[in-house]
């Protein structure tokens, strides 16, 4: 069995993030691919949440190190500000400093066959390439998401930082993995000396949290109830900005094509109520919306099952962003409502199982011209369901296998 190093802010017991479940599902599968994961994460003191739930699925045998870290902005304020610079390129740049040390003394004790680092916190590949150039074994840089974007970040010097970071990794990687077809071309082009190292691996979903998760049957709706749209996890005011869906349901509400008593659209752990309750306000449309707290993730994926239907939001400005809710949102087998960019990686997914309920979340007039329709069809039962094919090709299993495929030519090639 050959060994994986693996370099990942986002584990249990983590709370608040979808990022965790890529690297904790990595950990379960390999295994059974002839690959043995040791993991190398932060103390859980840098995290602003912490939660039980999912550090039962980390397999006993997993050897687990973690790193002193703290989050700048919570453990080195002084009357509530920090520099800037201690703060770059991420609030856990301290984190580097002790997982460069530990992870050299998990390399001379396990003798690791590659090195893996993840994204989105930075500072996971700043000591990925430390302890590649340190040791000369093959780097796998996973980042996901594009980092280093038009006016993101916003602070031109972490924009700076986030740049070089990711040009050194693409240039140092043996490989450059990406979720999405459009993030992996966009890298191709803005580093064609790299681009036969720069590939996909999506993120899906985990079957056995599924078949663990006790969901309420979905039941045909009685004739006094709304259809609930349930939205799970994060509303990012810019890439999931709801505004327009909110001004839609004003202008139903006033020409009395849509009220309350039809739909309900339920936010389920946004991490932005205020904003989506004063959107509400400002629209008059605080009837139709509900905001619920975050709840353990088998609890999100049985809630995922029972509702009515799922809605999906991304903008534009992340046509090469996938949601990792989406896989999920796929396997629960309701119907899916998109608000998104038809151009974008996000609609692709759509279309590829099947689905076609979309419209542009910038949008007013498709928004409320696609909405009665999508509330009808679901109290008919008459919406498309994600094709089974599309769901199964999104199993966290297979992604496994293609992720241990990579591994043995990297190993192979190196």
């Amino acid at each position: 069995m050959k060994t994986v190093l693996m370099i990942a802010y986002h584990f249990p017991p983590l709370a608040g993030s979808s990022g965790i479940q890529r690297t904790l599902r990595f950990v379960q599968h390999l295994p059974a691919l002839g690959w043995r994961p040791i993991v190398l994460t932060a103390d859980p003191r840098a995290y602003e949440r912490t939660s039980p739930d999912l550090l039962d699925d980390v397999p006993a045998a997993t050897v687990v190190r973690r790193a002193f870290a703290l989050d700048t902005a919570r453990h080195l304020n002084i009357q509530g500000r920090y520099m800037g610079w201690m703060a770059r390129p991420d609030r856990w740049i301290s984190w580097r400093f002790d997982a460069v040390r530990q992870g050299m003394q998990l390399v001379k004790e396990f003798k690791p066959d590659a090195i893996w680092s993840t994204y989105p916190i930075a500072t996971a590949h700043v000591i990925g390439q430390q302890l590649h150039k340190k040791t000369g074994l093959p780097w796998v840089a996973d980042f996901r998401d594009p980092m280093a974007q038009d006016g993101y970040p916003a602070d031109p010097d972490t924009w700076r930082s986030y740049q070089r970071i990711e040009q050194e990794a693409v240039e140092d990687a043996s490989r450059s993995v990406f979720t999405t077809p459009g993030a992996a071309q966009m890298y191709r082009e803005r580093y064609p000396q790299a681009a036969s190292r720069i590939t996909v691996l999506e993120n899906g979903y985990d079957e056995e949290s599924f078949a663990n998760a006790v969901a309420a049957p979905a039941s045909p709706l009685a004739g006094d109830q709304p259809v609930v749209l349930l939205h799970s996890g994060i509303v990012y005011p810019s890439e999931r900005d709801p505004t327009q869906l909110f001004a839609a349901l004003q202008r139903l509400r006033a020409a009395g094509d849509l009220q309350p008593a039809q739909l309900r659209i339920r936010f389920r752990a946004s991490a932005h109520d205020d904003l989506l309750a004063g959107l509400a306000s400002q629209y008059g449309v605080q009837d139709f919306i509900e905001l619920c707290p975050s709840v353990p993730y088998r609890e999100a994926l049985a809630e995922m099952l029972s509702v009515d239907a799922l809605l999906v939001m991304q903008a534009s400005n992340c046509n090469a962003q996938i949601p990792a809710k989406i896989y999920e949102y796929l396997r629960a087998g309701r119907p899916i409502l998109g608000l998104t960019d038809p151009l974008g990686d996000t609609a692709g997914v759509l279309r590829g199982a099947g689905l076609d309920a979309m419209a542009r979340i910038d949008s007013v007039d498709e928004i409320a011209a696609l909405l009665p329709r999508f509330v009808a069809a679901v109290r008919a039962q008459a919406v498309r369901q994600p094709d089974p094919a599309a769901v199964r090709n999104a199993s966290r299993q297979g992604r496994s296998k293609a992720f241990a495929d990579l591994l043995a030519e990297v190993v192979g090639s190196h």
